[in-house]
């Protein structure tokens, strides 16, 4: 392990938490047309960093959304090749009110760095940024040959990337990729996450009668669009949590005995989990499987929102006319996004409630998938954790979704190491988000003793 980039971090970390404070100050909500602008500075603010740490060659693509920042370095002949991802949008901030301090007015607390995107993934993504900077001071160059491709549309399905990996495969050519968007088990213990879970976001849209109709008039002879809904999302998912879609769980492959036991040696307290991280007054899900399972390895139904009728203060006596469910499934390795479409619109078809018409709109699909930890450049990067962190590397899943993991698989042919940093509590998509100052700083470390390592493959 380099101490002279030890040193070099030590000596900038002020100026590094200044610049990440920077980043987080721009509000680049890429879901929101208003915030167009700002996701626009928010990649030149990357674009130029990527410059700033001794890039030859930086890129500001335009797409029909948000601009991809790609950079490269391939000046270590004979030496792998590493294609490190990250994004620069961030998730909505609301409810404001439930923020202690502004969303984009990063502040200092408790040895945290509470701001939206500090930890998904402005953070993460920055301290690449960091360790690329420091490797060219301390080597003059980097050990390995690297290439950079940085979104701005990961928190809305990731369509313009995904179409730029599948079209540019030769540009893209690398050994490894490396992505730094997800969490460590918890404080302190260096982890690598080798599953993830795929997504398919979906929209329900109801309509039932022509327009909203007087319920006194018409109550009782019309149909309901906003009940309709809930009728059909009743009985997708029943009082279990197993989903009642037929063929839902046709591929799901369950976890091998040897990671099932694995699983029971992580530091795990359920009522802990359910106090701290949940917040309910109890736990859901399928009997039968653990917190584990039910949460990496399980299929998953949920609606993240209705909107229909009135909701405004006061009364309004309407039947609504039509109403919209934001609903998703989360997938395990193998199950097929198509076939899990397929199948949901076939429900969809096959239970609309009487006087009820509904429309499926699909607006991100991607798969799950699982990493070979017996990979090289796996274990290199297992090491350089451990070595840092002075904790042997656990290997998890992940619940979560990261979309570019598969198109990397299918279009580039390569593994990706998930060398997160982030923390379970960090509140990711919620308020109050944050991001421990201390593991912004241990992953600029991390990352840059990774690249010295592999470079000795």
């Amino acid at each position: 392990m380099s101490e002279a980039i030890d040193q070099y971090v030590a000596e900038n970390e002020a100026r590094f938490l200044e610049e990440l404070k920077e980043l987080l100050r721009i509000p680049s909500i890429s879901t929101l047309p208003e915030n167009k602008e700002a996701t626009h500075r928010a990649a030149d603010f990357v674009a130029d960093q990527l410059a700033a740490a001794g890039f030859p060659v930086v890129e500001t693509i335009e797409t029909e959304r948000h601009p991809l920042v790609y950079a490269e370095w391939l000046h270590s002949p004979g030496k792998p090749t590493v294609l490190c991802y990250g994004h620069y949008d961030v998730q909505p901030p609301d409810p404001l009110e439930l923020w202690v301090t502004p969303p984009f007015e990063p502040t200092e607390r408790d040895g945290n760095l509470y701001a939206r995107g500090s930890a998904d993934d402005k953070g993460q993504m920055y301290s690449h940024i960091k360790a690329f900077e420091a490797l060219r001071a301390v080597y003059g160059k980097p050990p390995v040959n690297i290439k950079v491709l940085i979104e701005g549309e990961e928190e809305v399905g990731g369509e313009s990337v995904a179409a730029f990996v599948a079209a540019n495969p030769e540009k893209l050519k690398a050994d490894v990729a490396l992505v730094s968007d997800t969490e460590m088990y918890e404080a302190g213990m260096p982890t690598l996450n080798i599953g993830l879970r795929g997504l398919v976001y979906m929209e329900i849209e109801a309509r039932g009668p022509a327009r909203d109709l007087h319920s006194g008039l018409y109550g009782g002879a019309a149909p309901n669009a906003v009940f309709g809904l809930v009728e059909l999302l009743s009985k997708a998912k029943n009082a279990n949590g197993h989903i009642l879609i037929p063929g839902i769980y046709d591929d799901v492959e369950s976890p091998s005995a040897d990671e099932k036991a694995s699983w029971t040696h992580l530091p795990f307290d359920e009522k802990e989990y359910l106090a701290k991280e949940v917040g309910s007054t109890e736990l859901t899900g399928e009997p039968g499987y653990s917190v584990f399972e039910r949460t990496w390895a399980r299929p998953t139904f949920e609606v993240h929102g209705i909107a229909g009728g009135f909701t405004g203060a006061g009364a309004k006596t309407v039947i609504p006319a039509t109403a919209t469910a934001k609903v998703s499934i989360r997938l395990v390795p193998r199950q097929d996004p198509d076939k899990i479409v397929a199948a949901v619109r076939q429900f969809v078809k096959d239970n609309t409630p009487k006087g009820i018409q509904c429309e499926v709109r699909l607006l991100s699909a991607g798969p799950g998938l699982m990493v070979k930890t017996d990979h090289h450049a796996i274990q290199v990067a297992a090491k350089a954790f451990s070595d840092i962190f002075g904790k042997p590397t656990v290997f998890t899943r992940s619940g979560g979704s990261i979309p570019i993991v598969g198109d990397f698989a299918t279009h580039l042919g390569i593994p990706t190491i998930l060398m997160g940093f982030g923390l379970p509590d960090d509140g990711l998509h919620s308020p109050n988000e944050k991001y421990c100052i201390r593991n912004y700083f241990d992953g600029i470390r991390t990352l840059g003793h990774f690249f010295e390592e592999y470079a000795k493959a």
